[in-house]
């Protein structure tokens, strides 16, 4: 799995990027077939203090790509909600690609 973490207005700290890193590894627990994840952390200029930590990601998977965003007051609140939305997706999404079909059972004769 790749994992890129970067910041826009903001410097990615060490102590930032094991926490992202840490929440990240719930995702993949869940679903193994992550190839690359990119996180962009962000401070928005805005005049409301609440909703101005950013935190996005990308997940490319084995079928298809997932998005999610977040914005809190908080940039770790941020965090734990966008993995909170990331994991909701890609549960859905191993869900939709198992194969739920079972073989019919023979017919005793």
């Amino acid at each position: 799995m790749n994992l890129t973490i970067s910041g826009h207005h903001l410097e990615v700290t060490p102590a930032l990027r094991m926490y992202v890193t840490e929440k990240l590894d719930r995702i993949t627990r869940h679903f193994d077939q992550v190839v690359d994840v990119k996180v962009l952390l962000s401070i928005e200029n805005q005049k409301e203090k609440e909703r101005r930590q950013r935190a996005e990601c990308n997940i490319h998977v084995k079928g298809s790509d997932l998005f999610a965003e977040s914005a809190h007051a908080d940039l770790y609140a941020a965090v734990d909600e966008l993995v909170d939305k990331l994991d909701r997706q890609v549960v859905r999404h191993k869900d939709r690609i198992q194969d739920h079909h079972h073989e019919a059972p023979k017919r005793l004769m």
